[in-house]
């Protein structure tokens, strides 16, 4: 393992190079991030949209957080439902921790982990906390792959996470786990 300079500090992140050259970014502020599958006992994938920044855009993704940005040491799936509750308000019956990934390995070293939400049902408003402005789609599984296109013909960008999640999905359908 090579040591890391910090070049540059941030409030939520910070921009390091290794000793080997290699430059990257680093969450500051937690300790992982979550994203969330969540299927509705009516057999809908909950999804979101909202604006980012980085890719100038708005984004169809999962419902996702950060991990211990509120309290050290907060758990995955504790994350997780309090997460799937600000952005959709919607709470699950049923949590599974599906592991971890790394997004985009060559320029962060953050590391999501998926968890799948099933038996969802709607508590509250949801749209996000502070300056969130996240929207709420609810998709039928069987037409998921057409909303994907018809969004991204729309001009949205598509999050990755989507595709594992449904994978991660399909895998406990056929197992019974992720």
């Amino acid at each position: 393992m090579s040591e890391v300079e910090v070049l540059n500090r941030g409030k939520f992140l910070n921009f390091c190079k290794s000793s080997n050259g290699w430059e990257y970014a680093e969450r500051s502020n937690c300790s992982g991030c979550v994203g969330i599958l969540a299927v509705t006992e009516q057999e809908e994938i909950i999804l979101v949209t909202q604006y980012r920044p980085p890719v100038q855009t708005h984004v169809l993704e999962l419902p996702a957080g950060l991990v211990g940005d509120e309290e050290e040491g907060e758990g995955i799936l504790i994350a997780a439902d309090r997460e799937l509750l600000e952005e959709t308000g919607f709470k699950a019956k049923k949590w599974i921790d599906c592991g971890e990934t790394v997004p985009s390995a060559g320029a962060c070293s953050e590391k999501v982990s998926l968890a799948l939400a099933t038996g969802a049902y709607k508590v509250a408003e949801g749209g996000g906390v502070d300056d969130e402005e996240i929207q709420t789609h609810l998709v039928p599984i069987k037409e998921i792959k057409n909303y994907i296109k018809y969004m991204r013909n729309k001009g949205f960008e598509i999050d990755s996470k989507i595709y594992a999640g449904l994978w991660f999905y399909q895998a406990s359908k056929n197992e019974g786990s992720c």
